[in-house]
C-alpha cells in the first residue's frame, strides 16, 4: 500500500452566509446577489472556526455570496481563493420569482408542468448532475490538499445532495428537513481516496435567524463513520 493510500485529508464543504435578499426571490444561479451584513459576520465567523486548521486550499463556486464568504476564509490562511463552476447553485426555472411553501406557487397552473417529477427533480438540475459535479469538485479540493485540509464554499442544496449520496440516502427529500444551515460545515473526511466519515457543525449558528434554521439538528461535530 502506498503512501497516498494512508494520507488523511479534510474537505470541508461550508454553505455561503446570509444573503441580501429584500425582495425573497429565489436568486439561484443569478449574478449580483450579495451577502449582507450578517451573512458577512457569518463568513468572519467561519473564518475564525478554520484558523488553527491545516487549510492548504480554498475554493468557492463563482457566485458572489459563495466568494465573499470565502475571501476571509482564504486571507486567514494566505492562500489565493480558486473558483470552481462545479460548486455552483444548482438550476432551478423558478430563478427570479418567489416560489416557496403557502406563497400560492403550486395553484398557479403555468408552474404545473414543472412539478411533474420531485424525484428527478422536474423543476432543475437532476439530482443525479448534481453528485456528478460536486463529487468531482470534491475530489480535485482532496488532491489539491492531499494529507491536510480544503476548503470548498458552494450551496445548500448541492451540498446536501451530494452528503445525501456519500451517507448512501435517497436524493429526493422534504427541502425542510435538509441539515445545512447558513455558513454550516459539512466535512468530508479522506483516507487516501476513500472517503471514511461525515461530520457536520454549525460555528455560527447563534447568528443565524431562527426561521432559516433548516432541518433536525444533531450534536455540534457529530460524524457519521463508513466502514474500514
Amino acid at each position: 500500500m502506498s503512501d497516498s493510500d494512508q494520507d488523511v485529508t479534510v474537505v470541508h464543504l461550508v454553505r455561503h452566509g446570509e444573503v441580501h435578499n429584500p425582495d425573497g426571490i429565489l436568486y439561484g444561479r443569478r449574478a449580483g446577489y450579495h451577502l449582507s451584513e450578517l451573512g458577512r459576520q457569518m463568513a468572519d465567523r467561519v473564518a475564525e472556526h478554520l484558523s488553527g486548521r491545516d487549510i492548504r486550499h480554498v475554493v468557492a463556486s463563482p457566485l458572489e455570496r459563495a466568494q465573499e464568504t470565502a475571501a476571509p476564509i482564504a486571507k486567514t490562511h494566505d492562500l489565493e481563493l480558486a473558483t470552481d463552476e462545479r460548486l455552483i447553485e444548482a438550476a432551478n426555472v423558478f430563478e427570479g420569482k418567489t416560489f416557496g411553501v403557502g406563497d400560492g406557487a403550486l395553484r398557479k397552473p403555468g408552474n404545473w408542468r414543472h412539478l411533474t417529477n420531485p424525484f428527478q427533480p422536474s423543476w432543475g438540475e437532476p439530482y443525479v448532475e448534481q453528485v456528478v459535479r460536486m463529487m468531482g469538485a470534491l475530489d480535485a479540493a482532496k488532491d489539491a490538499a492531499r494529507g491536510h485540509e480544503a476548503v470548498c464554499v458552494s450551496h445548500q442544496l448541492p451540498i446536501w445532495i451530494v452528503r445525501s449520496f456519500v451517507e448512501k440516502r435517497r436524493l429526493w427529500h422534504d427541502p425542510r428537513r435538509r441539515q445545512c444551515t447558513l455558513a454550516s460545515l459539512t466535512s468530508f473526511t479522506y483516507r487516501g481516496d476513500r472517503i471514511v466519515s461525515v461530520g457536520y457543525s454549525e460555528p455560527a449558528l447563534d447568528l443565524v435567524p431562527p426561521h432559516l434554521r433548516a432541518g433536525a439538528k444533531p450534536a455540534k461535530g457529530k460524524s457519521k463513520a463508513f466502514g474500514a
